[in-house]
């Protein structure tokens, strides 16, 4: 073990985790869970960088902008987003109110490529997708900004621009597949599908469901999958702790591992793929963390 870190409160339950980096690169290590409070670790000085107090009750999820690291999203049971300037500590916008989530964001995530926009689903059986276009001055705003971080104009954005109803259930996992989206609910099942928006009417359009990668035995909510970075495969396990691996480049869907083993029987809540695929990490409930590589086979 490099690095370890504990809680002040320990009553804490952390739910999620993400790396992040300074405007100088330093490596920060972001975490968030039942208090709601958002802890940016520094890796390099193993020291609190920040903490971002702001939610108003636990975070499901946290994800970095991949073209800017500094940014961060979180998604919260108190039902909004916040976007987060891991530099300044700055909360820039909040995703909520008229036309946000109804019940707990379970998960978000950023585009891969349009850094303006996210996509968010959680409880209330929804996807949406947002954009920060219009209120893109106030991220950059957050980087120069010198005066206190509460003392910053933080906007509002109300409506997303795309709504789906997709599943039926909680949605407990999104990823962008460059403009395709990955999401999951309690089907035993991940779905591939299209979001298509009406130019002249913002927040209606339709999904158009392109495929559908088969997951026995994942019939719980809050399990997570993972991708590759060049999002080749994503890894998901089951509540028997199994995990399957999904090659996503193909159609019709081939799955490229079943991975089991006699000691895993815990349900996998997360997965974590390295950067070229070739290791697997799962987060079992039963306080285990498994780490499957891939033998190269000659």
């Amino acid at each position: 073990v490099l690095q370890s870190y504990v809680d002040e409160d320990k009553d804490e339950s952390f739910y999620t985790i993400s790396w992040a980096c300074n405007i100088d690169g330093t490596p920060f290590v972001v975490a968030g869970g039942i208090n709601g409070i958002i802890r940016v670790i520094d890796a390099s000085n193993e020291k609190i960088h920040k903490s971002f107090v702001g939610h108003g009750d636990s975070i499901n999820e946290i994800r970095t902008q991949p073209l800017k690291p500094s940014l961060i999203v979180s998604a919260s049971k108190d039902e909004s987003v916040r976007l987060w300037n891991v530099h300044t500590g700055i909360c820039i916008l909040i995703f909520a109110g008229a036309g946000g989530h109804r019940n707990e964001v379970l998960s978000v995530d950023f585009h891969p490529s349009d850094i303006h926009r996210i996509a968010s689903c959680g409880m209330d059986n929804t996807v949406k997708i947002w954009s920060m276009k219009e209120f893109w001055t106030y991220v950059e705003k957050s980087f120069t900004w010198t005066d206190l971080p509460s003392k910053f104009p933080t906007k509002y954005v109300q409506f997303p621009i795309f709504l789906a109803s997709v599943h039926s259930n909680y949605v407990d996992c999104s990823r962008w597949l460059g403009d395709f989206i990955l999401s999951k609910s309690v089907d035993n099942e991940i779905v591939l599908w299209e979001p298509k928006m009406k130019e002249q009417s913002p927040g209606e359009g339709t999904a158009d469901i392109l495929q559908k990668y088969p997951v026995p035995e994942c019939d719980i909510w809050f399990i997570k999958f993972s991708c590759d970075f060049h999002y080749n495969a994503a890894a998901i396990g089951n509540r028997e702790g199994k995990i399957y691996v999904w090659e996503l480049q193909s159609s019709p869907p081939v799955l490229i591992a079943r991975l089991s083993h006699a000691q895993s029987k815990s349900p996998i809540r997360q997965t974590a793929t390295s950067f070229d695929g070739s290791t697997i990490l799962s987060c079992c409930e039963d306080g285990t963390i498994w780490r499957w590589d891939a033998v190269p086979t000659d």
